[in-house]
């Protein structure tokens, strides 16, 4: 396998960006009528609708016609997944917010990302109703559209906003409380593509949650490109090919909050 150079990266950064900038395109000319909505196994609320599908399946063919070493992490279908992260392992969630996407017609992205031997190399998440996709990585810098997007200002947890998962809120799970409590202000927002979109923009600087891998992984390659850290509140490594609970916050935000859950 050939290690890709800087100057190969920004041209699979502007390949991936066009791609989502796309199926963007699509998704917002998608009509009431040409969805298929159905239901996942588990929980009434995790639906499915045909453009996950097509989006997914689009963007595997895509992916391997630019790189025919990878190995890929999807939300749909029985995809086989890697067993280790080594080599180029990508991710993708093709509709991520498929609720909002159905039920509010807004609020939902499309989130691609690429690891190198585990290490987070390239991010993309489309905010889709907004026409903006946030993209790069930490060789080349992160960006909206065509923005360099600034690093980002180390604020503490009484200085932010903390975006949090609503449902471990309602349901009373530890800390979500806590700390939603302990911040100047808490959302909630149903899609992790575009709670990261709020990091991005410092519109919050926190945000709280257990995410699946395909949830977590673009939006770790930009958070940490900009200085957030993405960590678990114990300080367990990161298994990218499960679900963690994760705190992607200010270094001054991480640490109040670890501090306030051991106390």
């Amino acid at each position: 396998m050939t290690e890709w150079t800087s100057d190969q990266l920004s041209q699979v950064d502007q390949t991936v960006r066009r791609w989502l900038v796309e199926l963007g395109r699509e998704a917002r000319g998608t009509k009431d009528q040409d969805l298929q909505v159905g239901q996942k196994e588990g929980d009434f609320r995790n639906i499915v609708t045909n453009l996950d599908t097509t989006n997914q399946a689009w963007l595997v063919d895509h992916i391997r016609s630019i790189d025919l070493d990878a190995h890929i992490v999807a939300e749909e279908g029985d995809l086989q997944r890697p067993e280790t992260m080594a080599g180029h392992v990508w991710f993708i969630d093709p509709i991520d917010g498929t609720l909002n996407f159905v039920h509010e017609k807004t609020d939902f992205a499309i989130m691609v990302a690429l690891y190198v031997d585990g290490k987070p190399t390239l991010g993309w998440i489309a905010k889709v109703m907004t026409n903006q996709v946030f993209h790069g990585g930490p060789e080349i810098g992160a960006f909206m559209n065509d923005q360099k997007l600034a690093p980002v200002a180390d604020l503490g947890l009484t200085e932010s906003i903390l975006i949090v998962s609503g449902r471990r809120l309602i349901a009373g799970e530890k800390p979500y409380a806590t700390l939603a409590s302990a911040a100047l202000a808490y959302r909630v927002l149903g899609s992790a593509g575009i709670s990261f979109s709020r990091l991005f923009l410092q519109q919050a600087t926190g945000y709280f949650s257990k995410l699946s891998p395909w949830d977590l992984a673009a939006g770790r390659v930009l958070a940490e490109t900009l200085g957030y850290v993405v960590k678990s509140l114990d300080g367990s490594p990161i298994n990218m090919l499960s679900s963690n609970t994760v705190l992607i916050a200010t270094t001054k935000t991480y640490r109040e909050s670890v501090k306030i859950v051991k106390d």
